[in-house]
């Protein structure tokens, strides 16, 4: 149908134009179920207007490769394979968690995944009840850089996000190094976080775990995204890089689309910070930290410079399309 449409407008057709009428079917407590190629069956909320669901949902093809984000995905599974223990922040309807949970279900491994809503939590655990995976540990509380603050959410879809409230004498919220002790982790091998801007507070209760050495400490994805941080000096000079690589992290962008796309046949590209183009209204993207930059030395990987890591369909192809096209 949006091909159809021959849409001529400044942005996508499916921002500008078919999202309304998408969520305008649906009511607010409405779910589907849909599964991805590997058989991976996921029920998520389509009446909340949320992105990930709604670019689930209208998916091409029909049956995805993974539900959202493909290259970050991709990325995820890679450093994830013979993990231990996975954390998730911000785990939503378990859209990259679940995939993690079957992967890692032959290690004995275990994805603990974190979300301030009820709702999602909620849905995780029957998605992860779907697959008949039962090494994913739902856990209702925000993760921050303390256990003691009390953080409100300011929605109900996958752009809400997190602030401390000044007048609730109780907590929702624990650090990572916090949960590693109470549940007797030892350590983290993978850290996922897209919190919407909550990602620097995350991280600085990771300490114990982030300093760890190179062959013991977490691989990390990240979102950053310019509403919540601000970039003007380049990516090297915000608080969460310069934090991460003071205890020595690399770190590359990855290039994506945020939605669910068809990468199924191309590389995974990376750019360095110093050399990733900003330019744009405001907006995200995710980050991967290793302190073994032999883990993204595979021939699933390429490297690029002076490229966006945003793929947008309707952008130019030279910053916004993969190095050999989209086709």
């Amino acid at each position: 149908m949006e091909t159809n449409l021959n849409y001529k407008g400044v942005g996508s057709v499916r921002d500008d134009v078919t999202k309304y009428l998408v969520d305008a079917l649906f009511e607010k407590d409405d779910f589907k179920v849909k599964a991805t190629k590997d058989g991976i069956k996921f029920k998520f909320p389509v009446g909340v207007g949320s992105k990930v669901s709604r670019e689930f949902l209208l998916s091409t093809p029909e049956i995805p490769e993974f539900a959202w984000e493909p290259q970050t995905t991709r990325l995820l599974l890679h450093l994830a394979k013979n993990s231990k223990n996975v954390i998730v922040g911000g785990a939503y309807f378990g859209d990259q968690s679940i995939p993690i949970a079957k992967l890692i279900e032959k290690n004995n491994g275990v994805v603990h995944a974190f979300d301030l809503n009820e709702m999602q939590c909620n849905t995780l655990q029957e998605n992860a009840s779907l697959n008949h995976l039962k090494n994913i540990k739902s856990v209702h509380s925000g993760l921050w850089n303390d256990s003691n603050t009390y953080l409100n959410l300011s929605d109900t879809d996958d752009l809400a996000f997190a602030t401390p409230s000044s007048d609730i004498n109780k907590s929702n919220t624990i650090t990572i190094d916090e949960y590693v002790e109470k549940n007797s982790l030892g350590s983290v091998d993978l850290i996922m976080l897209d919190i919407e801007g909550s990602e620097f507070n995350v991280l600085l209760g990771a300490k114990k775990q982030l300093g760890r050495p190179v062959e013991d400490s977490p691989n990390i994805i990240f979102e950053i995204h310019s509403s919540y941080v601000n970039w003007d000096k380049g990516l090297e000079e915000t608080e969460i890089v310069k934090y991460l690589r003071s205890i020595g992290y690399e770190m590359f962008s990855i290039r994506d689309f945020q939605g669910n796309y068809d990468l199924s046949n191309k590389k995974i590209e990376l750019i360095p910070l110093i050399s990733t183009v900003l330019e744009g209204p405001k907006h995200g993207f995710n980050i991967v930290a290793v302190k073994n930059k032999e883990l993204l030395q595979d021939d699933m990987f390429r490297y690029c410079e002076n490229v966006s890591p945003k793929y947008i369909v309707h952008k130019s192809p030279a910053l916004h399309h993969p190095i050999d096209g989209l086709k």
